[in-house]
């Protein structure tokens, strides 16, 4: 070999040393869904990667199990501690089981917070809801009153019996209930945020409840199932479908009358959030202490509570006027 292409080949050799090297640096910082193939996270997945492409040192391991289960979740976790990742941010599918998990996790050097739906804090640094608990609360409640003048009958279509934010959030709405008394809250049953079976326990609602007007599903896979199963029932006009969900996935229910209006804040923005927070907290450039304060990018910051955790922003409204525009962005 000539000197001159040895040496080519050695600066060669060096620059993909370098090349590597630089990406090995690459901060990772893993997301993780209740479940994968729910439109939410994927959502959520766009807005970390957008946050990684404008922070320029990260790597986004978007994951999660294949159903809604604490136990699928763990085995996830379990394998990006093993893969030692910088960052685990994870909407839980229970409070408690992921906490001797995400423990080991933080022993190992990993930032852990949570999003979405929380984990206890003995399982992680912070906490990042979507908005405030008693706003959404409120908000899932007032969207069935306002299309209801003369009151009724309303039923609850949750996720899971187990899901942090679903029950602070219908706890909240209970705690509210009261500002409209001509409102009766009859029951609430549970999907397991799977398609299937939510459009059953709304065939059983409508069952139960010959005479409900309006059914609040603060989910968005159980919102746009029982928007379905009102539609196949013939009762639109008769039962309002409301609560959480995404535009893209409930912009033809709107369009048919199935629902009048529904909420959610942007989860492209909530990825977005959530992985600058992990970056900044990784990084040691933020601390995740009552009364700390944290930035977010285009988000603007956050200051922590007494319990470590935070709100991003107000739930937004969509309805006939809106909802066409944002379903095509999420």
């Amino acid at each position: 070999m000539s000197i001159l292409k040895k040496a080519l080949t050695t600066a060669a050799m060096a620059s993909a040393l370098l090349a590597g090297a630089a990406q090995a640096e690459d901060m990772r910082i893993a997301i993780v869904a209740k479940a994968l193939g729910i439109g939410f996270f994927e959502a959520a997945h766009k807005g970390a990667e957008e946050a990684a492409e404008e922070l320029g040192d990260v790597e986004i391991i978007y994951t999660g199990p294949t159903d809604t289960t604490a136990e699928g979740q763990i085995e996830v976790i379990n394998s990006l501690i093993a893969q030692r990742v910088d960052a685990i941010a994870v909407s839980a599918n229970d409070t408690d089981a992921l906490v001797p998990t995400l423990k080991k996790a933080m022993q190992r050097g990993i930032t852990v917070i949570s999003w979405d739906s929380g984990v206890a804090p003995e399982g992680r640094q912070m906490h990042l809801n979507p908005s405030s608990a008693p706003l959404i609360g409120n908000m899932i409640i007032k969207l069935a009153a306002d299309h209801m003048p003369e009151g009724g009958q309303v039923a609850v279509l949750s996720a899971t019996t187990t899901s942090t934010n679903q029950n602070v959030w219908i706890e909240e709405m209970n705690k509210v209930a009261g500002d409209y008394p001509d409102v009766e809250v009859v029951g609430t049953v549970y999907g397991d945020d799977l398609a299937d079976k939510s459009y059953r326990e709304t065939q059983g609602l409508l069952k139960t409840y010959p005479d409900l007007k309006a059914i609040i599903a603060p989910t968005s896979v159980g919102i746009v199932a029982a928007a379905q199963a009102v539609t196949d029932a013939g009762k639109i006009g008769e039962v309002n479908v409301t609560g959480l969900g995404l535009p893209s996935e409930m912009a033809g229910h709107v369009s048919s009358g199935a629902s009048k209006s529904f909420a959610i804040w942007n989860p492209i923005d909530l990825g977005y959030s959530a992985t600058m927070i992990a970056y900044h907290l990784a990084k040691g450039e933020a601390t995740a202490e009552p009364g700390a304060t944290i930035p977010m990018g285009r988000m603007g910051e956050v200051t922590l509570d007494d319990n470590t955790e935070a709100a991003m922003a107000d739930p937004f409204v969509y309805d006939a006027s809106n909802v066409e525009e944002f379903a095509e962005v999420f």
